[in-house]
């Protein structure tokens, strides 16, 4: 189901990656209702002096920045549920990472369900065989 890449500005921190990863584990499940058991999160710490907004590095500017990729089912989401995540993605980024850019994004890819899968099977696939059960 989500596969999820989020990039946040800074030097590589265990801990903190593990705090980022809980909460947006937590918010993929609460905001869009994604099952933990297949919810994929990768995390990379990029420094602020190789994150630029309008070539301006964030070193420079003394803020912080982020940038979340999810991939999830085509149509399996409301656009309201969208939005709910995108606005509860930034603010709890801003709780946890301090002072944020507002040039920090969250973008939500919809994948066909059968261009996309896990365990060798496409989601299409998997709907298909949940319901004859």
């Amino acid at each position: 189901m989500p596969i999820i890449d989020l990039k946040v500005s800074g030097e590589e921190n265990p801990a903190l990656a593990q705090e980022l990863v809980k909460e947006i584990g937590r918010l993929t499940k609460e905001v869009l209702n994604k099952k933990p058991e297949v919810t994929v999160v990768t995390l990379s710490f990029v420094p602020e002096h190789l994150w630029f907004v309008n070539a301006v590095s964030l070193a420079e500017l003394k803020t912080k920045s982020f940038h979340l990729n999810i991939k999830i089912s085509d149509s399996t989401n409301l656009k309201t549920d969208k939005a709910k995540y995108i606005e509860a993605v930034h603010q709890s980024l801003i709780s946890i990472i301090g002072d944020v850019h507002p040039v920090s994004y969250t973008a939500i890819h919809e994948m066909k369900a059968d261009a996309y899968g896990y365990e060798g099977l496409t989601i299409e696939y998997k709907i298909i065989t949940n319901q004859k059960k």
